[in-house]
């Protein structure tokens, strides 16, 4: 299992709006772009496939942009991951006839395991934990 680009820009992004939510501010997509280091047009695609979703939503006209359409508290890891690659974790092998049933529970329990850890992954404690991280004060 490998995290593709996709879902890594996906969730910084997430993350920078989940950072600028209390403040209301909406975010050009060149900004989040080069706050993250994503090619703005492949984040203009990445944005479109959250849109679908609920959990970004953009702001037209001069000032617009985006922003996040819930919460930070209602976002998780989980929901932006499956909104870009459907299923986090999936053994299609597994729906074959003459599959051992024992490795297909077994692979269940991977996929149920990794949606359980994902989704209890907020990008409210994300974007919280990133504050703690910077406002420290190093000896």
């Amino acid at each position: 299992m490998k995290l593709s680009v996709k879902s890594d820009y996906a969730a910084r992004a997430v993350l920078s709006l989940a950072r600028n939510h209390s403040k209301g501010r909406v975010m050009k997509v060149e900004e989040l772009a080069a706050e993250n280091g994503i090619p703005a047009n492949y984040l203009v695609q990445i944005l479109i496939e959250l849109k679908s979703r609920n959990i970004v939503r953009s702001v037209r006209g001069k000032e617009g942009g985006y922003l996040l359409a819930r919460l930070p508290s209602e976002i998780t890891l989980g929901q932006v991951l499956r909104c870009i690659h459907g299923p986090i974790f999936e053994a299609d092998a597994a729906s074959e006839p003459l599959y051992p049933p024992e490795l297909r529970e077994a692979w269940k329990k991977v996929q149920e395991g990794l949606d359980a850890l994902t989704d209890s992954i907020h990008f409210e404690k994300l974007a919280e934990d990133g504050a703690a991280k910077r406002s420290m004060y190093y000896i």
